[in-house]
């Protein structure tokens, strides 16, 4: 499946954003779909997940209680939509995609098949 992100930008500390991720070349609602973070000199972090129906939704807990990921299956789309961010939450956001296979969470980037080129994200006064 193909990948595309977009609603990136500056945003002042204590603002919000929502980012969208549309997917096309595939079924969508056969899909895992998640958000992962790369800050510059940083490894790739895994940000929030959502299994194929939106039924289970994680985060790591760095953004658990500000961050709400989602996804519409009729339009191929998921989005994250981020509140009270930070300085820290600035980097480059990426969505991923793995095909449904039984189960429900997965935090590693290696779990996942597919992805998108990112989204700026960047958090300053």
């Amino acid at each position: 499946v193909q990948l595309v992100e977009s609603g990136g930008g500056l945003v002042q500390p204590g603002g919000s954003l929502r980012l969208s991720c549309e997917a096309s070349g595939g079924t969508f609602s056969s899909y895992h779909m998640a958000w992962f973070r790369q800050a510059p000199g940083k490894d790739r972090d895994f940000v929030a997940g959502v299994s194929w129906n939106g039924g289970k939704r994680y985060y790591d807990d760095s953004v658990k209680g500000r961050f709400t990921i989602s996804r519409e299956n009729a339009q191929g789309t998921v989005y994250l939509q981020m509140n009270s961010l930070k300085p820290e939450d600035t980097a480059l956001y990426f969505c991923a995609a793995r095909l449904f296979d039984g189960g429900n969470y997965y935090y590693s980037g290696g779990e996942y098949d597919d992805w998108g080129r990112g989204t700026q994200v960047t958090v300053s006064s």
